[in-house]
C-alpha cells in the first residue's frame, strides 16, 4: 500500500516538473501577445548590419516593450537588411521621423531594437518605413579595428626608438677642432 502511494506521489511531481518546463519555455520564448489591445500595425526599416538580431526580438521605446521583430530579410537591390516590426496598436502616436537603433541588453546579451521618437506631428501608420537607423555594433569588428589601429601605430614607435638609439654625429665646424681640456 505504501509503495502505491509513493508511486503516485512521484508521478505527480514528474507531471508538475513537465508542466513547469512548458511554462518556462513559453515565457522564455515570449510567445505572449504584443500588447493588450489585440490590434497592431507593421513598420519596416533598413539596416546595414543587424548583428544577431532575431525574429521575436523586442522593439522598445524608453525601455518599454511596444512591439516585436516579425521578419528579417534582404533587399535585393541595396543588399541591406530589411526588418519588419509589429507595433502594438495602442502606440499609434509615434512620430514618423523617429529613429531606430539595434542595441544589446547587457554586455553580451540579446539584441533588441530601440526606438527614439522624433518631432514630426505625423504618426507612424501601417506600412510606414523608418529611414533613420543605426546598425548593430559587432564586437568582432570593434576588436578588429582596435587591433588594426594598434599595429599601425607600432612601426612608427619602433622607428622613433631606433633613431634615438643611433649615436648623433658631432656638429661640423669651420676651422680646427678645439683642443681637449686638461
Amino acid at each position: 500500500m505504501q509503495s502505491r502511494s509513493l508511486e503516485l506521489l512521484v508521478g505527480f511531481f514528474v507531471c508538475l516538473g513537465i508542466a513547469a518546463v512548458f511554462v518556462l519555455t513559453f515565457r522564455v520564448a515570449s510567445l505572449d501577445s504584443v500588447g493588450d489591445s489585440g490590434s497592431s500595425y507593421t513598420i519596416t526599416a533598413k539596416f546595414e548590419n543587424t548583428g544577431s538580431l532575431a525574429r521575436g526580438a523586442s522593439v522598445k521605446l524608453s525601455g518599454v516593450r511596444i512591439g516585436r521583430v516579425r521578419e528579417i530579410g534582404i533587399d535585393p537591390e541595396t543588399f541591406q537588411a530589411v526588418v519588419s516590426m509589429e507595433i502594438d496598436g495602442s502606440r499609434n502616436n509615434i512620430p514618423s521621423d523617429s529613429n531606430l537603433k539595434i542595441l544589446t541588453a547587457g554586455l553580451l546579451g540579446e539584441q533588441y531594437i530601440g526606438l527614439e521618437p522624433g518631432g514630426d506631428p505625423e504618426p507612424l501608420k501601417n506600412g510606414s518605413e523608418i529611414t533613420f537607423t543605426q546598425s548593430a555594433l559587432v564586437l568582432e569588428n570593434l576588436i578588429g579595428q582596435f587591433l588594426t589601429s594598434f599595429t599601425q601605430k607600432e612601426p612608427s614607435a619602433a622607428k622613433k626608438s631606433e633613431e634615438s638609439a643611433e649615436p648623433k654625429a658631432a656638429p661640423k665646424t669651420d676651422g680646427p677642432a678645439p683642443a681637449p681640456a686638461k
